[in-house]
Protein backbone atom coordinates (compact mmCIF):
# COMPACT_ATOMS: atom_id res chain seq x y z
CA UNK A 1 0.00 0.00 0.00
CA UNK A 2 1.54 3.39 -1.17
CA UNK A 3 1.98 5.45 1.89
CA UNK A 4 2.10 10.00 1.45
CA UNK A 5 3.56 11.92 4.21
CA UNK A 6 3.99 15.64 4.08
CA UNK A 7 7.65 17.01 5.13
CA UNK A 8 9.18 20.12 3.79
CA UNK A 9 12.85 21.44 2.45
CA UNK A 10 14.33 25.09 2.99
CA UNK A 11 15.11 26.69 0.25
CA UNK A 12 16.54 30.34 0.71
CA UNK A 13 14.26 31.84 3.45
CA UNK A 14 11.17 29.65 2.51
CA UNK A 15 10.03 26.20 3.11
CA UNK A 16 8.73 24.21 0.27
CA UNK A 17 6.09 21.18 0.81
CA UNK A 18 7.91 17.86 -0.26
CA UNK A 19 5.45 14.43 -0.08
CA UNK A 20 7.66 11.61 1.21
CA UNK A 21 5.86 9.21 -1.08
CA UNK A 22 6.89 4.92 0.00
CA UNK A 23 5.95 2.15 -1.19
CA UNK A 24 7.66 -1.23 -2.28
CA UNK A 25 8.43 -3.02 -5.04
CA UNK A 26 10.04 -6.58 -6.61
CA UNK A 27 13.85 -7.00 -5.44
CA UNK A 28 16.41 -7.53 -3.14
CA UNK A 29 15.22 -6.07 0.92
CA UNK A 30 17.50 -2.61 0.52
CA UNK A 31 15.81 0.73 0.40
CA UNK A 32 15.63 3.01 -2.57
CA UNK A 33 15.93 7.07 -2.26
CA UNK A 34 15.14 9.22 -4.90
CA UNK A 35 13.98 12.83 -5.43
CA UNK A 36 17.67 14.91 -6.08
CA UNK A 37 18.32 13.61 -2.27
CA UNK A 38 21.80 14.89 -0.86
CA UNK A 39 24.13 12.23 1.06
CA UNK A 40 22.79 12.45 4.66
CA UNK A 41 19.14 12.13 2.72
CA UNK A 42 20.72 8.81 1.42
CA UNK A 43 22.46 7.63 4.54
CA UNK A 44 18.86 7.90 6.32
CA UNK A 45 18.16 3.87 5.23
CA UNK A 46 20.49 2.72 6.79
CA UNK A 47 19.05 4.70 10.43
CA UNK A 48 15.41 4.29 9.44
CA UNK A 49 15.64 0.64 9.53
CA UNK A 50 17.43 0.25 12.66
CA UNK A 51 15.02 2.82 14.06
CA UNK A 52 11.99 1.19 13.32
CA UNK A 53 13.65 -1.86 14.84
CA UNK A 54 14.06 -0.68 18.00
CA UNK A 55 11.23 1.11 18.42
CA UNK A 56 9.84 -2.79 18.17
CA UNK A 57 7.95 -2.08 15.35
CA UNK A 58 8.00 -4.77 11.88
CA UNK A 59 9.90 -4.00 9.16
CA UNK A 60 9.43 -5.30 5.45
CA UNK A 61 11.46 -7.51 3.87
CA UNK A 62 10.78 -6.08 0.34
CA UNK A 63 12.80 -3.77 -1.42
CA UNK A 64 11.54 0.12 -0.20
CA UNK A 65 11.03 2.98 -2.87
CA UNK A 66 11.20 6.23 -0.96
CA UNK A 67 10.25 9.13 -3.53
CA UNK A 68 10.45 12.98 -2.27
CA UNK A 69 8.63 15.14 -4.33
CA UNK A 70 9.03 17.70 -5.96
CA UNK A 71 12.51 16.38 -7.71
CA UNK A 72 13.41 19.72 -8.80
CA UNK A 73 14.23 20.59 -5.43
CA UNK A 74 17.25 19.47 -3.11
CA UNK A 75 16.76 17.60 -0.22
CA UNK A 76 19.82 18.05 2.21
CA UNK A 77 19.87 17.08 5.74
CA UNK A 78 18.49 14.19 7.95
CA UNK A 79 15.43 15.81 8.46
CA UNK A 80 13.59 12.95 6.54
CA UNK A 81 13.87 10.00 8.58
CA UNK A 82 11.40 10.76 10.96
CA UNK A 83 8.34 11.06 7.99
CA UNK A 84 10.31 8.09 6.25
CA UNK A 85 10.21 5.66 9.02
CA UNK A 86 6.56 6.29 9.23
CA UNK A 87 5.60 6.58 5.50
CA UNK A 88 6.94 2.63 5.88
CA UNK A 89 4.98 2.17 9.55
CA UNK A 90 1.41 2.89 7.39
CA UNK A 91 2.94 1.61 4.39
CA UNK A 92 2.45 -2.27 6.02
CA UNK A 93 -0.54 -0.91 7.66
CA UNK A 94 -0.22 -0.62 10.94
CA UNK A 95 -2.07 3.36 10.40
CA UNK A 96 -4.73 4.43 8.77
CA UNK A 97 -3.20 6.61 6.03
CA UNK A 98 -5.43 9.44 6.34
CA UNK A 99 -4.64 10.06 10.18
CA UNK A 100 -1.83 12.18 9.03
CA UNK A 101 -2.98 13.92 6.14
CA UNK A 102 -2.89 17.72 7.24
CA UNK A 103 0.27 17.15 9.31
CA UNK A 104 3.49 17.96 8.71
CA UNK A 105 6.27 15.72 10.10
CA UNK A 106 9.98 16.63 10.24
CA UNK A 107 12.73 14.94 12.44
CA UNK A 108 16.23 13.31 12.09
CA UNK A 109 16.54 10.02 14.48
CA UNK A 110 18.91 8.16 16.10
CA UNK A 111 19.30 4.30 15.68
CA UNK A 112 17.40 3.84 19.19
CA UNK A 113 14.22 5.69 17.69
CA UNK A 114 14.98 8.83 19.41
CA UNK A 115 13.56 12.56 17.66
CA UNK A 116 16.31 15.06 17.39
CA UNK A 117 16.99 18.72 16.47
CA UNK A 118 16.41 19.21 12.63
CA UNK A 119 17.51 22.78 11.18
CA UNK A 120 14.82 25.28 9.75
CA UNK A 121 12.18 24.49 12.01
CA UNK A 122 10.41 28.01 11.85
CA UNK A 123 10.35 28.61 8.16
CA UNK A 124 9.04 24.74 7.97
CA UNK A 125 6.23 25.70 10.10
CA UNK A 126 5.15 28.77 8.53
CA UNK A 127 4.98 26.99 5.34
CA UNK A 128 2.82 24.18 6.70
CA UNK A 129 0.39 27.24 8.00
CA UNK A 130 0.13 28.96 4.68
CA UNK A 131 -0.28 25.35 3.23
CA UNK A 132 -3.36 24.58 5.27
CA UNK A 133 -1.88 22.34 7.33
CA UNK A 134 -3.59 21.97 10.86
CA UNK A 135 -0.73 20.35 12.94
CA UNK A 136 3.23 19.99 12.97
CA UNK A 137 5.23 17.05 14.74
CA UNK A 138 8.63 17.79 15.79
CA UNK A 139 11.50 17.04 18.15
CA UNK A 140 10.41 18.01 21.73
CA UNK A 141 13.93 20.56 21.46
CA UNK A 142 12.19 22.00 18.15
CA UNK A 143 8.94 22.68 19.49
CA UNK A 144 9.16 26.13 21.08
CA UNK A 145 10.33 27.57 17.71
CA UNK A 146 7.64 25.86 15.57
CA UNK A 147 4.74 27.36 18.65
CA UNK A 148 6.24 31.01 16.92
CA UNK A 149 3.62 30.31 14.10
CA UNK A 150 -0.09 30.95 15.45
CA UNK A 151 -3.20 28.67 14.27
CA UNK A 152 -1.28 25.81 13.91
CA UNK A 153 -1.38 22.94 16.81
CA UNK A 154 2.40 21.85 17.70
CA UNK A 155 3.04 17.98 18.86
CA UNK A 156 6.29 17.69 20.34
CA UNK A 157 7.48 14.00 19.75
CA UNK A 158 10.36 12.60 22.09
CA UNK A 159 10.71 9.17 19.93
CA UNK A 160 9.26 7.09 16.76
CA UNK A 161 7.36 4.61 18.98
CA UNK A 162 5.72 7.38 21.31
CA UNK A 163 4.42 8.82 17.97
CA UNK A 164 3.56 5.62 16.67
CA UNK A 165 1.56 5.03 19.91
CA UNK A 166 -0.31 8.79 19.36
CA UNK A 167 -1.60 8.08 16.16
CA UNK A 168 -2.93 4.52 16.64
CA UNK A 169 -4.52 6.21 20.01
CA UNK A 170 -2.51 4.51 22.70
CA UNK A 171 -0.46 7.17 24.17
CA UNK A 172 -2.02 10.44 23.29
CA UNK A 173 1.04 13.35 22.82
CA UNK A 174 -0.01 17.11 24.03
CA UNK A 175 0.00 19.91 22.15
CA UNK A 176 2.95 21.85 23.46
CA UNK A 177 1.61 24.95 25.40
CA UNK A 178 3.78 28.21 25.27
CA UNK A 179 4.74 29.90 28.10
CA UNK A 180 2.46 32.65 28.67
CA UNK A 181 5.07 34.38 31.08
CA UNK A 182 6.18 38.10 30.52
CA UNK A 183 9.50 37.89 28.05
CA UNK A 184 12.59 38.87 30.38
CA UNK A 185 14.16 42.43 29.79
CA UNK A 186 16.71 42.81 27.43
CA UNK A 187 19.70 42.03 28.12
CA UNK A 188 22.59 44.93 27.15
CA UNK A 189 25.95 43.20 27.40
CA UNK A 190 27.73 46.61 27.03
CA UNK A 191 25.76 49.50 27.57
CA UNK A 192 26.40 53.28 25.77
CA UNK A 193 25.66 54.74 29.00
CA UNK A 194 29.11 53.36 30.55
CA UNK A 195 31.65 54.84 28.18
CA UNK A 196 32.82 57.89 29.84
CA UNK A 197 34.57 60.67 27.06
CA UNK A 198 34.62 60.84 23.23
CA UNK A 199 31.59 62.81 23.47
CA UNK A 200 31.66 63.55 19.67
CA UNK A 201 31.99 59.52 18.77
CA UNK A 202 28.86 58.90 20.81
CA UNK A 203 27.41 61.75 18.94
CA UNK A 204 28.41 60.47 15.81
CA UNK A 205 26.89 56.69 16.92
CA UNK A 206 23.56 57.99 17.87
CA UNK A 207 23.18 60.31 14.47
CA UNK A 208 24.16 56.86 13.10
CA UNK A 209 21.33 55.24 14.90
CA UNK A 210 18.95 57.32 14.48
CA UNK A 211 19.09 57.00 10.49
CA UNK A 212 20.62 53.78 9.82
CA UNK A 213 23.32 54.95 8.50
CA UNK A 214 26.89 53.29 7.82
CA UNK A 215 29.66 54.72 9.95
CA UNK A 216 33.43 54.45 9.79
CA UNK A 217 35.49 55.31 13.62
CA UNK A 218 39.11 55.84 12.40
CA UNK A 219 41.51 56.17 15.15
CA UNK A 220 45.04 54.82 16.69
CA UNK A 221 44.30 51.68 18.92
CA UNK A 222 43.09 52.43 22.71
CA UNK A 223 40.53 54.94 21.35
CA UNK A 224 37.14 52.62 22.12
CA UNK A 225 36.09 52.37 18.75
CA UNK A 226 35.46 48.54 19.58
CA UNK A 227 33.97 48.71 22.93
CA UNK A 228 31.29 52.04 20.94
CA UNK A 229 31.02 49.23 18.45
CA UNK A 230 29.61 46.67 20.87
CA UNK A 231 27.43 49.36 22.85
CA UNK A 232 25.87 50.34 18.94
CA UNK A 233 22.86 47.31 19.37
CA UNK A 234 21.80 48.82 22.67
CA UNK A 235 20.72 52.13 21.38
CA UNK A 236 19.39 51.08 18.64
CA UNK A 237 15.19 50.91 19.25
CA UNK A 238 13.71 47.49 20.21
CA UNK A 239 12.86 44.74 17.19
CA UNK A 240 9.00 44.70 16.49
CA UNK A 241 7.65 41.12 16.22
CA UNK A 242 7.46 40.77 12.55
CA UNK A 243 11.53 41.94 12.57
CA UNK A 244 12.29 39.42 15.62
CA UNK A 245 10.58 36.36 13.28
CA UNK A 246 12.48 37.77 10.29
CA UNK A 247 15.91 37.36 12.42
CA UNK A 248 14.86 34.20 14.17
CA UNK A 249 14.16 32.37 10.60
CA UNK A 250 17.62 33.70 9.24
CA UNK A 251 19.63 31.95 12.69
CA UNK A 252 17.05 29.02 12.34
CA UNK A 253 18.04 28.18 8.63
CA UNK A 254 21.94 28.42 9.47
CA UNK A 255 21.14 26.29 12.93
CA UNK A 256 22.76 29.22 15.21
CA UNK A 257 19.61 29.65 17.57
CA UNK A 258 21.02 29.87 20.84
CA UNK A 259 19.82 27.42 22.84
CA UNK A 260 16.62 27.88 24.92
CA UNK A 261 15.77 30.81 22.91
CA UNK A 262 13.05 30.51 19.97
CA UNK A 263 12.62 33.95 19.53
CA UNK A 264 15.77 36.51 19.21
CA UNK A 265 14.86 39.77 20.45
CA UNK A 266 18.09 41.37 20.90
CA UNK A 267 19.43 43.17 17.77
CA UNK A 268 22.08 41.08 16.03
CA UNK A 269 25.87 42.17 16.73
CA UNK A 270 28.21 39.94 14.15
CA UNK A 271 32.06 40.70 13.82
CA UNK A 272 33.58 38.54 11.66
CA UNK A 273 37.55 38.44 11.64
CA UNK A 274 39.28 39.93 9.51
CA UNK A 275 40.78 36.19 8.13
CA UNK A 276 36.86 35.46 6.84
CA UNK A 277 36.34 34.72 3.15
CA UNK A 278 33.88 36.64 0.89
CA UNK A 279 31.89 33.44 0.78
CA UNK A 280 31.62 33.26 4.62
CA UNK A 281 30.80 36.98 4.39
CA UNK A 282 27.80 37.22 2.02
CA UNK A 283 26.94 33.34 1.99
CA UNK A 284 27.94 30.79 0.20
CA UNK A 285 28.09 26.92 -0.36
CA UNK A 286 27.08 24.40 -3.23
CA UNK A 287 24.07 24.73 -1.23
CA UNK A 288 24.11 28.26 -0.16
CA UNK A 289 23.49 28.94 3.90
CA UNK A 290 23.49 32.81 4.90
CA UNK A 291 26.72 34.41 5.53
CA UNK A 292 27.88 36.75 8.33
CA UNK A 293 25.67 40.16 6.62
CA UNK A 294 22.46 37.58 6.67
CA UNK A 295 23.18 36.95 10.31
CA UNK A 296 23.33 40.92 10.77
CA UNK A 297 20.11 41.37 9.20
CA UNK A 298 18.21 44.24 11.17
CA UNK A 299 21.66 44.83 13.45
CA UNK A 300 24.69 45.45 13.56
CA UNK A 301 27.76 44.38 11.40
CA UNK A 302 30.66 45.27 12.77
CA UNK A 303 34.31 45.09 10.82
CA UNK A 304 37.25 45.89 13.37
CA UNK A 305 40.53 46.73 11.26
CA UNK A 306 38.88 47.18 8.19
CA UNK A 307 41.80 47.37 5.28
CA UNK A 308 42.92 44.03 6.44
CA UNK A 309 40.04 42.46 5.01
CA UNK A 310 40.99 41.38 1.12
CA UNK A 311 39.97 43.23 -1.20
CA UNK A 312 37.96 40.89 -2.56
CA UNK A 313 36.02 40.74 0.56
CA UNK A 314 35.16 44.06 1.23
CA UNK A 315 34.35 44.80 -2.73
CA UNK A 316 31.49 42.30 -2.39
CA UNK A 317 29.69 44.38 0.20
CA UNK A 318 28.45 46.84 -2.02
CA UNK A 319 25.82 45.46 -3.57
CA UNK A 320 24.16 44.23 -0.20
CA UNK A 321 24.94 47.70 1.43
CA UNK A 322 22.42 49.18 -1.65
CA UNK A 323 20.19 46.62 -2.10
CA UNK A 324 19.40 45.04 1.32
CA UNK A 325 19.27 41.80 0.22
CA UNK A 326 22.05 39.23 -1.08
CA UNK A 327 21.56 37.24 -4.21
CA UNK A 328 23.93 34.02 -4.58
CA UNK A 329 24.02 32.44 -8.19
CA UNK A 330 25.45 28.73 -8.53
CA UNK A 331 24.92 26.41 -11.17
CA UNK A 332 21.40 24.83 -9.97
CA UNK A 333 19.61 28.22 -9.42
CA UNK A 334 20.26 31.49 -7.15
CA UNK A 335 19.06 32.15 -3.91
CA UNK A 336 17.97 35.72 -1.97
CA UNK A 337 18.83 36.52 1.64
CA UNK A 338 17.65 39.78 3.70
CA UNK A 339 21.20 41.90 4.57
CA UNK A 340 19.12 45.07 5.87
CA UNK A 341 22.25 46.01 8.44
CA UNK A 342 24.20 48.52 9.75
CA UNK A 343 27.99 48.81 8.89
CA UNK A 344 29.90 50.26 11.70
CA UNK A 345 34.39 50.07 10.36
CA UNK A 346 36.87 50.47 12.57
CA UNK A 347 40.60 51.08 11.44
CA UNK A 348 43.73 52.60 11.93
CA UNK A 349 45.32 55.44 9.96
CA UNK A 350 47.55 53.81 9.29
CA UNK A 351 50.11 50.38 9.54
CA UNK A 352 51.19 51.49 12.72
CA UNK A 353 48.40 52.92 14.03
CA UNK A 354 49.98 56.26 15.57
CA UNK A 355 49.27 58.06 12.29
CA UNK A 356 48.43 61.85 13.66
CA UNK A 357 48.39 60.66 17.56
CA UNK A 358 49.30 63.30 19.97
CA UNK A 359 51.57 61.12 22.41
CA UNK A 360 53.18 58.45 19.99
CA UNK A 361 54.65 59.42 16.61
CA UNK A 362 53.76 57.89 13.66
CA UNK A 363 56.33 55.13 12.18
CA UNK A 364 55.00 54.61 8.76
CA UNK A 365 56.75 56.48 5.47
CA UNK A 366 54.06 58.76 3.48
CA UNK A 367 53.64 56.24 0.78
CA UNK A 368 52.76 53.65 3.03
CA UNK A 369 50.32 55.56 4.75
CA UNK A 370 48.76 56.46 1.39
CA UNK A 371 48.37 52.81 0.28
CA UNK A 372 47.13 51.54 3.64
CA UNK A 373 43.79 54.02 3.69
CA UNK A 374 43.70 53.40 -0.45
CA UNK A 375 42.46 49.37 0.47
CA UNK A 376 39.27 50.55 0.91
CA UNK A 377 37.96 51.53 -2.32
CA UNK A 378 36.13 54.90 -2.90
CA UNK A 379 33.09 53.25 -3.88
CA UNK A 380 32.46 51.36 -0.63
CA UNK A 381 33.52 54.60 1.32
CA UNK A 382 30.26 56.41 -0.60
CA UNK A 383 28.45 53.88 1.02
CA UNK A 384 29.45 54.71 4.59
CA UNK A 385 27.39 57.78 5.09
CA UNK A 386 29.39 59.06 8.48
CA UNK A 387 33.34 59.16 9.17
CA UNK A 388 34.54 60.04 12.46
CA UNK A 389 37.78 60.28 14.13
CA UNK A 390 38.58 58.50 17.34
CA UNK A 391 41.31 59.98 19.15
CA UNK A 392 43.24 58.47 22.54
Amino acid sequence: MLARIYSCAVVGLEGVIVEVEVDTTQGFPGMDIVGLPDAAVKESAARVQTAIRNAGLPYPRERIVVNLAPASVRKEGPAYDLPIALGIVIMQGNLNPDIVKDALIVGELSLDGIVRHARGVLPMAATARAQGFKRIFVSEQDAPEAALIPDLEVYPVNTLSALYGHLAGFRAIQPFQPSEEEPAPLFVPTDFAEVKGQEHVKRALEVAAAGGHNCLLVGSPGGGKTLMARAMPGILPEMSLDEALEVTKIYSIADQLPAGTPLIRQRPFRAPHHTISHAGLVGGGNIPHPGEISLAHRGVLFLDELPEFGTRVLEVLRQPMEDKIVTISRAKGSLTFSANFQLIGGMNPCPCGWYGDSIKPCTCAPSAVTKYQKRISGPLLDRIDIHVEVPR
